[in-house]
């Protein structure tokens, strides 16, 4: 039996264990966005740092920002390749909990309808399931051979759910300490059950909340109505004028930088034959809204895109109360690609906005985030490398695509650090990320440990 083999057989061995250590961490509700969970935060941080000294990160510590504090671990080899492991150890607020079938921090396995069996619970998937696929890899690593294959630096934060705050800051101070050859990644999805895919661009985002004022108070809507200007109207038109009959975002310059897909690319897509009842049939839709004239697969992954997450304003309690707001608000997210700078698309945002406030009302600007998209380039060393790993494990070859979702510090460690980004996850579109009763394939977590475990073997060759 060869080291590889040796270090698959103890992953499976492992695996029951490995989930109550997975149940151990998601039982820690380290909510980043919410100032009332710092103290989960940083038991999360102090869980994984256990954990990581265990298997030869000997120096692996919680080191402070002026947010939530990052984890970070170094198992150096000399003479061999040296890697930079990323993930987060932060997750998403549960709300609304009234949708979830069993308290969100008391993960569970489930069987699905469908015969699978699943993780259940609030950051089973992003990223505690993921980044655990990476750290159950390298145990095995350890416990059969004594060390890993290969050098790494982990790297894991607490704050990827509120916008990474404070982590490009951190790596520029500590840029000689993460050092690398590459930085890994596992927090993205597969393209479907049964084959891996390597992300090979990532989405950019801009994202602002929009405060629309009024009246200096609520008004009896029977003696004001018809004459005061109300906010929730305002930003209603606001949001409508986002986009076309077409689908298309109407905000001035919003496309350029926006490239055209090589037809060679398209070719390949439209080969993977991806419908609307597939992909949107799993959340009870029929039909893409995107852009008229492009295909699906170009809607969420190659296409920039414009979505309102969020509105507040008004009467919003039981029964009735007839009032015209004072104020209305909304939170709207932009996802980018090619070289959309998303400064001039923040900018081309308030003049919209602007556009359409009546001269007596106020408008305020929250920019809560904004990077730039990401490209890598298909003939990467460790790309060709982690395909070839991934084949071997799941026996078929992955699907090399761009992903819709936004992973802002992977732009850092391009800019920061002149790494590359090998971006491998093990998502289900069904995992219900972000939403209640968010799960994770048992399935994608064994193989993904499994996976981890053949990429290290073949970045150390």
């Amino acid at each position: 039996m060869s080291q590889l083999d040796a270090v698959l057989a103890r992953i499976d061995a492992d695996l029951d264990a490995s989930i109550e250590r997975l149940f151990d961490f998601l039982r820690i509700p380290s909510i980043s966005t919410d100032s009332a969970f710092a103290g989960d935060c940083r038991r999360a941080a102090d869980w994984l740092t256990a954990d990581l000294k265990t298997l030869g990160f000997d120096d692996a510590a919680p080191m402070p920002t002026a947010g939530h504090p990052v984890v970070v671990g170094h198992a150096p080899k000399p003479g061999a390749p040296h890697v930079l492991f990323y993930g987060h150890y932060d997750v998403q607020p549960v709300d609304p909990l009234n949708l979830w079938e069993t308290p969100p921090f008391e993960p569970r396995l489930a069987t699905l309808p469908d015969g699978r069996r699943a993780i259940v619970g609030r950051g089973a998937c992003d990223d505690k399931g993921q980044l655990m696929t990476f750290v159950e890899a390298c145990r095995a690593w350890k416990r059969v051979t004594g060390s890993l294959p290969l050098g790494v630096t982990v790297l894991v934060e607490g704050a990827e759910e509120n916008g990474s705050k404070h982590l490009p800051e951190f790596v520029e101070e500590h840029r000689d300490a993460l050092k690398a050859e590459y930085a890994l990644v596992c927090d993205t999805g597969m393209w479907d059950s049964d084959t891996p895919q390597i992300t090979s661009s990532l989405r950019g985002m801009v994202y602002e909340e929009i405060i629309v004022r009024c009246a200096d108070r609520d008004l009896h809507s029977g003696l004001f109505g018809g004459a005061a200007a109300n906010p929730i109207r305002v930003l209603a038109r606001i949001i409508a004028d986002l986009h076309d009959a077409d689908g298309r975002v109407t905000l001035e310059g919003f496309y350029d930088g926006v490239p055209e897909t090589p037809p060679e690319v398209m070719a390949r897509w439209k080969q993977l034959a991806l419908t609307e009842d597939q992909f949107l049939g799993t959340v009870g839709l029929r039909h893409s809204v995107g852009e008229k004239g492009r295909m699906l697969i170009e809607h969420i992954q190659s296409r920039p895109t414009c979505d309102v997450n969020g509105i507040i304003g008004g009467y919003t309690g039981e029964g009735t109360k007839t009032v015209i707001a004072g104020e209305a608000s909304c939170k709207v997210s932009f996802r980018l690609v090619g070289d959309q700078d998303p400064h001039q698309v923040s900018r081309a945002l308030e003049k919209h906005v602007r556009a359409r406030v009546p001269s007596d009302c106020r408008v305020e600007f929250i920019r809560h985030k904004a990077s730039r998209a990401i490209r890598l380039p298909f003939d990467m060393p460790a790309m060709t490398r982690a395909g070839a790993a991934l084949a071997e494990e799941w026996g078929v070859a992955p699907v090399m695509i761009g992903t819709g979702g936004s992973i802002p510090i992977v732009g850092d460690f391009k800019r920061t650090l002149g790494l590359d980004t090998l971006l491998v996850g093990f998502g289900q579109d069904d995992d219900r990320v972000h939403s209640p009763n968010e799960k994770y394939d048992v399935k994608s977590f064994h193989k993904g440990a499994r996976s981890w475990a053949r990429i290290l073997a073949a970045l150390a060759s």
